[in-house]
């Protein structure tokens, strides 16, 4: 029997708390960047174990100021996988800089040192590692065959709560590591974005920089009135920063955290053992055998079948069930020019990859529906 409602790929898990948190702040008459939203960077930073965390409005946003950042520009290229969201390959082309595809690992789905040592020209001076699905790269590897002059952005915009292999947590890294708050993240504001960073001259002028790069933000003028005095601007910055708004929410899901973990790996652990023997055969991101996956995404490739990808993927919603793709990949997009270079693994990927929902929202009998549909679906496309 199909279910009456759709089940989203991602659903945010809000509470009692965090509504008693934004209405303490409406009250409070200040819903801007302030003291809620330095508090947060505060407990954020602990978190991951890094001196600085900058919040901004978006993982986008952080994306780009990580590159502003860096001196990116005109003819430099930076490398990012195929198999990713178009931000992270956009933000270097807003500065003028060009994005060079690289391949993924078809066991990870993300990039590795030799893929990336490939890639590099005396022209890179950046290279974006994504963390797909909340499986982290091996960033020490990779780190070790760069040349000292090209640094590392992290896009953790899935990774919040990942940690290497080491144990140690993604965004403590001291590279510049940026996460993403959207409505369906491990950590949902709604929308929003962090920069976690070590340096702390960097961490000053990106806080500029989100304020349109002036010397103090509204809420230092609000509460130091002397201070508007001697606001003189010396670059150009933009308006990106973060709310109070948003940041007690993200407070509150700070401290839930361990909560919506427990429940994410419940449901990942109940598709793996459901899943791991359909016929014809699965293929599933390295994310059950990595202890410290974030479960943001369950991302499975599919077998040889009747139905294409896309119409396993419509028949799938037809029947309530929120599947989703991640990725379309970009160097196939016209947008990023043509001829782009041949990615043999991400090719193949792109025409069996699947998104299974998975969020804190979710319950086993859900899991249970969207188990029972697959195989269903699955043994008549056999």
């Amino acid at each position: 029997m199909l279910r009456k409602d759709y089940l989203p790929f991602g659903k945010p898990n809000f509470s009692d708390e965090e509504i008693a948190a934004i209405t303490h702040v409406m009250r409070s008459g200040w819903v801007g960047m302030g003291q809620e939203t330095t508090t947060f960077e505060q407990e954020l930073a602990s978190y991951l174990n890094a001196p600085h965390v900058v919040t901004v409005n978006s993982c986008t946003s952080a994306l780009f100021l990580a590159l502003v950042a860096l001196g990116i520009g005109p003819g430099n290229e930076v490398i990012c996988p195929s198999l990713t969201w178009c931000a992270t390959a956009n933000v270097a082309l807003q500065l003028g800089a060009t994005p060079i595809f690289c391949d993924v690992d078809p066991a990870t789905l993300c990039v590795n040192s030799e893929l990336i040592q490939a890639k590099l020209t005396p022209r890179t001076k950046a290279v974006m590692l994504v963390h797909l699905g909340g499986l982290a790269v091996d960033v020490e590897k990779i780190r070790s065959v760069l040349p000292d002059n090209v640094a590392i952005v992290e896009d953790a915009a899935h990774a919040l709560g990942a940690k290497f292999l080491n144990g140690q947590m993604v965004g403590s890294s001291g590279n510049l590591t940026c996460f993403s708050f959207y409505a369906n993240k491990n950590l949902s504001t709604g929308e929003g974005g962090a920069i976690a960073l070590f340096d702390e001259a960097m961490a000053g002028h990106l806080r500029s920089l989100r304020q349109n790069a002036m010397p103090v933000d509204a809420w230092k003028r609000f509460s130091h009135p002397r201070s508007l005095l001697y606001s003189q601007l010396t670059e150009l910055g933009y308006k990106m920063n973060y709310t109070d708004l948003q940041a007690c929410i993200g407070r509150v899901q700070l401290k839930r955290q361990p909560e919506f973990y427990s429940k994410r790996l419940a449901i990942a652990e109940y598709y793996y053992e459901h899943l791991q023997t359909c016929e014809p055969p699965l293929r599933f991101q390295d994310q059950i055998t990595h202890p410290y996956h974030s479960r943001h995404l369950f991302v499975l490739q599919l077998g040889k079948m009747k139905l294409s990808r896309d119409d396993f993927l419509l028949a799938l919603r037809a029947r309530n069930i929120g599947a989703s793709i991640h990725y379309s990949p970009l160097h196939r997009m016209p947008l990023y020019g043509v001829p782009q270079p041949t990615l043999p693994n991400t090719e193949a990927i792109c025409e069996r990859i699947l998104t299974l929902p998975i969020s804190a929202s979710m319950n086993l009998d859900d899991a249970e529906y969207v188990v029972a549909q697959f195989k269903e679906l699955l043994g008549e496309e056999y």
